[in-house]
């Protein structure tokens, strides 16, 4: 553990596609600047989603949803929009709260719904003069928060800045409520402490920070308001503030709330979309598969983990095949090396890695995904942490120049092919096993630290929370402890190849064959 550490779950940035007429802007929920930013990626057209996630809502369950038809929602934004929004859909509750239903048979490859921009709520709907009062410090996301802000007071009846009632009053009014959300910013410190182990924790804190931060820059301008802003409070703000990043899209107008397709659930197995036509002015949903009336119509959010679905949108899922863990590597001071390694890490940087989002992750940490096969070459288990492990444990300078020259051999990538010293492989990747299987066992006990959740003395609240809490945290117990089942197996493999070599054998013969891992 003197090697690496846990480190914050991503640090993202924005990627942006510029093929066609149809562009967009993937965005992370991750510090950008000094400001968070929106999760849901709002696609291009010519994006085709080609992988699934897992779902928080099951199959058995979508039957069961009792359909309340809202009537004059719809028939409001097709007014507004001067156009259709769907015909096959309509707005009911479910489980999950607020959910769209198949009104009508739907088959795969339908358009089911087409939101256009003049129908969705913006940073360009902020009062110019108010805007014009914001310094540089204020982000999109908290602009449109604003906007949310003063659409709830105007929704309550108070007329002003506008001289008016809010014109986004049937929409605004359908948005959860503050005690509805789950966002660990909205999480007491007692619940915060149930998630300690992960990075969540101190990534929630840091959030919250980022969030006042914020509110304090627009405080400045919104004293200009008395009369309309001096009831609005840090906690309205990071209310609307959470409502901005767990479901506004982000494109390359800016970011949106769209109306009705935010009411869509999240569904693993979805590969439904929110795609945008930027010369069109729309944004729709295509359906991936058949839906028969009465059935729940659901999309995907994004290939995101438990860490980022539970700080951002207040949900997690029981399996979620994206979880993943960070950790961060450090040569230790007292290696006598530690400068020569430091220069050759520098000199030979791996390449920043993208997760399956395409966001980028720093240059000095390693996202470990979980393996799903303890016999393959290890797929999860990023090469470039292997490299590092290889390089953190040479013990004299010729062992260092010895990996520079096999670089330079091969691909210019340091470390990355097995040492031929076994012995000195196998230290390499007993140093990550030793890391891994204490993380997991402070894991474990966290974890067991839950207790029952079905506890009947305990809120209905705390109880949900405390699920959520187990979601996360044995998630990221798997994916470390399948990390270390692999690294296990790649040593007992070495080994009796080592053994078997020398005609020695002091361990045991491996259960199953591991391959070599070389890339």
């Amino acid at each position: 553990m003197d090697w690496f550490k846990l480190v914050l779950h991503q640090h993202f940035e924005p990627k942006t596609t510029t093929s066609g007429p149809c562009n967009a802007m993937l965005l992370g929920a991750r510090k950008i600047s000094r400001h968070w930013c929106i999760r849901r990626p709002n696609l291009s057209l010519s994006h085709t989603p080609t992988t699934k996630l897992n779902s928080h809502i099951s199959a058995s369950l979508h039957s069961l949803c009792q359909v309340e038809e809202l009537d004059d929602f719809l028939p409001w934004l097709e007014r507004k929009a001067g156009a259709e929004i769907s015909s096959v859909l309509s707005i009911g509750k479910s489980a999950y709260g607020r959910s769209l239903f198949a009104s009508k048979a739907i088959r795969a490859g339908d358009c089911i719904l087409k939101v256009p921009f003049n129908a969705q709520l913006a940073p360009d709907n902020l009062n110019p003069e108010l805007k014009a009062l914001l310094s540089d410090d204020v982000g999109d996301v908290a602009k449109l928060a604003i906007v949310v802000l003063l659409e709830q007071k105007m929704g309550h009846g108070l007329r002003f800045l506008f001289m008016q009632d809010s014109e986004w009053a049937p929409y605004i009014s359908r948005l959860p409520r503050l005690e509805e959300m789950h966002n660990t910013i909205f999480w007491s410190e007692g619940e915060l402490e149930m998630i300690r182990q992960s990075s969540v924790y101190q990534e929630t804190i840091n959030q919250r920070s980022q969030i006042q931060q914020e509110f304090l820059a627009i405080r400045t301008a919104l004293k200009n308001f008395p009369e309309t802003f001096e009831s609005i409070t840090y906690e309205d703000f990071m209310h609307a503030y959470a409502l901005v990043t767990s479901r506004a899209w982000g494109s390359t107008k800016g970011y949106s709330l769209i109306p009705f397709a935010d009411f869509s659930n999240h569904d693993g197995t979805s590969e439904s979309i929110v795609l945008s036509d930027e010369d069109k002015l729309f944004s729709e949903v295509l359906a991936d598969r058949n839906y028969t009336p009465g059935e729940q119509v659901l999309i995907r959010y994004g290939k995101f983990s438990n860490a980022t679905l539970l700080l951002d949108f207040g949900f997690t899922l029981p399996y979620n095949i994206h979880d993943q863990i960070q950790i961060q590597g450090s040569i230790p001071h007292h290696d006598n090396l530690r400068e020569m390694k430091l220069e050759l890490l520098k000199r030979h940087h791996r390449p920043v890695s993208k997760d399956d989002n395409g966001f980028s992750s720093s240059m000095d940490s390693f996202t470990i995904k979980e393996i799903r096969s303890g016999s393959g070459k290890g797929k999860g288990i990023p090469q470039s942490l292997r490299a590092f492990a290889r390089v953190l444990c040479c013990t004299s300078p010729q062992e260092l120049s010895d990996l520079v020259e096999e670089a330079a051999q091969h691909d210019g990538r340091l470390a990355r092919r097995p040492l031929t010293n076994i012995s000195r492989e196998i230290k390499a990747h007993q140093m990550l096993i030793s890391t891994l299987t204490q993380l997991a066992e402070d894991y474990d006990a966290s974890v067991k630290s839950l207790g029952l959740v079905s506890s009947p003395t305990t809120r209905e609240r705390l109880s949900h929370r405390r699920q959520m809490a187990r979601d996360l945290l044995s998630g990221e117990l798997r994916i470390l402890e399948s990390a270390s089942a692999w690294l296990k197996n790649y040593c007992a493999t070495l080994m009796a190849t080592d053994c078997h070599r020398d005609g020695v054998c002091s361990t045991k013969q491996p259960r199953s064959r591991t391959e070599r891992g070389e890339m």
